[in-house]
């Protein structure tokens, strides 16, 4: 689905979409030094927009600036501002939300410091990630050729743009391959995550999902955690090795985009029964209720729009 909005929020202000644009020689367009988050918005019972865990993105929006030095110029409390005004000025009650700090044109080079720092929000309408289908029926992944960064190599925790190369080649090669996802390991040959997803493994009565050491610790991971265990589902935070996957009952990607999308096959071997198990459907429908504001447990995570 194309980008579809009339505003961005620039630097402080709303500004027309055609003319929300950047200088060629901007510092994070040649080296990848920026961070960014990515946010969903539901239509709640009142018709208006809720913003889902909006507080939980921003603060790893600002301790992700502050780990790569460049921390935020924008307080929470106007960042919040800026995510209610950009949904309200393109119309959207359902959308996806992108705040963005990058570094503009100045001085070129890997020592450069003293780029100016701007930040965006955007907001799109964006369907399921990883497809309608995907989510009633599960997606085929395949372990990626390309391993997940080790942890000195880059900020696991910070959501830092040039971070997602990695997981854009590991993309391609699967999708080129037939499949619609990537499983990525990490250095050690461990389950890491997707390319842009968390991934959760049900045997029996239990669930494992990757601890958060080499991993970008999830949003949508943490409530997932949170539901299967309001449940009484036990969920083990622990290493494992791909073929987990392989004697599973069932397993399921989670993310913003992909909110929770089933696996029903990997590196050509069904999951289970092929089709999305009773965990995963628990899981989904909770979650897919909870964003809209129909779980009265969970409901403290939704910001209200105006």
């Amino acid at each position: 689905m194309g980008i579809e909005a009339d505003y961005v929020w620039f630097d402080g202000e709303l500004v027309p979409y055609s003319q929300a644009n950047v200088h060629v020689l901007s510092h994070t367009l040649h080296y990848g030094l920026g961070v960014f988050e990515g946010v969903r918005a539901y239509p709640q019972a009142n018709g208006k927009a809720g913003v889902w865990c909006l507080d939980e993105h921003l603060e790893r929006f600002e301790l992700s600036a502050r780990m790569i030095r460049y921390p935020c110029p924008y307080s929470r409390e106007q960042l919040v501002e800026a995510c209610i005004a950009t949904l309200e000025a393109n119309g959207h009650t359902e959308a996806y939300l992108r705040p963005l700090l990058f570094l503009g044109e100045k001085f070129m080079g890997l020592g450069a410091r003293n780029n100016p720092v701007h930040v965006v929000v955007a907001t799109w309408p964006w369907g399921a990630y990883l497809g309608d289908e995907g989510m009633q029926k599960g997606v085929r992944i395949k372990t990626s050729s390309f391993t997940r960064h080790h942890p000195n190599a880059a900020l696991q925790r910070a959501k830092v743009v040039g971070h997602y190369v990695n997981s854009i080649l590991a993309r391609y090669e699967a999708n080129d391959d037939g499949y619609d996802e990537a499983l990525m390991l990490d250095h050690h040959g461990f389950v890491a995550e997707g390319t842009g997803e968390n991934v959760f493994v049900v045997k029996g009565s239990s669930v494992m999902t990757p601890p958060a050491l080499n991993i970008l610790p999830g949003i949508t991971r943490w409530r997932v955690i949170d539901i299967l265990r309001h449940e009484g589902i036990e969920v083990h935070e622990t290493a494992f090795t791909r073929d987990a996957f392989y004697v599973a009952d069932e397993a399921f990607m989670v993310g913003t985009a992909a909110e929770i999308t089933p696996i029903r096959e990997v590196d050509r071997r069904t999951v289970g029964t092929g089709e999305p198990g009773p965990v995963t459907r628990l899981v989904q429908k909770i979650y897919l209720d909870a964003v809209r504001g129909k779980v009265d447990w969970l409901a403290h995570h939704i910001t209200a729009g105006r």
